[in-house]
């Protein structure tokens, strides 16, 4: 059965989920907007290289999830069906072969190698680039890759914070400055939880089938309960670093860009402790909207700079 140019690029846009890819490109925004307002310039080249390796180190990291997340995303799709976890479905309805993902992964991650050569020793941004590229690129793609598998590890969780909240900022404002100022550490930790939250949360839909394949990820070893605390004093903490950040050294106007995204997260701390967690609906509303503090939280970091 032959299929249209239009189907085949759909498939392709949904395995390779263009809309989860800004948890990582804002904050190298972020980063961005941080060296222009402490330098007074930036180089758009490396900016648009620098995106581009961001964008295929997540290419790289998501598409190894769905060759080697293959068991437990088929299940998934149905036991829980979710657009937040479970990986897309396109492999396990079928609609491309399950070679593909692997493939674009190696070629992915190759990609963004060759891009940090050239930041690094053609276009010259400082003597640390391939290893703060390294240091995103290979926990991305070691976390579905066999036989590393840093998501059946217990802590893989904690990769995906570090790689999506201080080394996406500090790497953006490095290749640029070729430097890491210290106010960079502290925008680090409120977006790295959030982001881990969103990981924690989007576990709840593949617990059924984690749990059948044998996957051990933090909420297969935790527990849901165990895993709904985590979850909550997480984002207590993430509030609160947010609240602090003038003390900090962060302009105060931050907190005014960030008040609606701390009522969602409150909203979704209520909504946890409630067990709402266990409503299937709820939960894809709670995992959506949770996706979005993080979003904001980076989005009020950068607003405020801009601002």
């Amino acid at each position: 059965m032959q299929h249209s140019l239009k189907e085949i690029l759909l498939r392709w846009f949904v395995l390779s989920r263009p809309p989860f890819h800004t948890v990582g490109v804002l904050p190298f925004i972020l980063g961005t907007v941080l060296a222009y307002k402490f330098n007074s310039a930036i180089s758009i080249t490396v900016f648009s290289l620098g995106v581009l390796a961001v964008i295929l180190i997540m290419l790289s990291t998501y598409h190894a999830g769905e060759y080697f997340d293959y068991r437990e995303d088929e299940l998934s799709q149905r036991y829980y069906k979710s657009n937040f976890a479970g990986g897309s479905g396109v492999i396990p309805k079928g609609q491309l072969p399950r070679s593909v993902p692997l493939w674009t992964s190696i070629i992915s991650f190759f990609l963004a190698a060759a891009i940090g050569l050239i930041l690094q020793f053609y276009l010259q941004t400082g003597s640390y680039t391939l290893l703060l590229g390294c240091l995103g690129a290979f926990p991305g793609f070691f976390y579905s890759t066999k036989p590393v598998r840093l998501v059946e590890r217990g802590f893989g969780e904690l990769f995906i914070g570090f790689c999506y909240g201080w080394l996406t900022v500090a790497s953006a404002y490095y290749i640029q400055t070729a430097n890491i100022i210290p106010v960079i550490h502290w925008l680090g930790i409120p977006i790295g939880l959030t982001i881990f939250n969103v990981i924690l949360l989007n576990e709840f839909p593949d617990y059924e089938a984690d749990k059948a394949t044998g996957k051990r990820n933090l909420l297969n070893r935790a527990g849901k309960k165990n895993g709904m605390l985590i979850y909550v004093f997480l984002s207590i903490l993430a509030s609160l670093a947010m609240m602090v950040s003038p003390l900090m050294g962060i302009p105060s106007q931050v907190i005014y860009f960030y008040l609606p995204f701390l009522i969602i997260s409150l909203f979704i701390i209520f909504m946890m402790l409630a067990g709402k967690y266990e409503n299937r609906k709820k939960l894809e509303i709670l995992c959506g909207l949770n996706i979005a503090v993080n979003l904001g939280t980076s989005l009020s970091f950068i607003l405020v700079y801009i601002l």
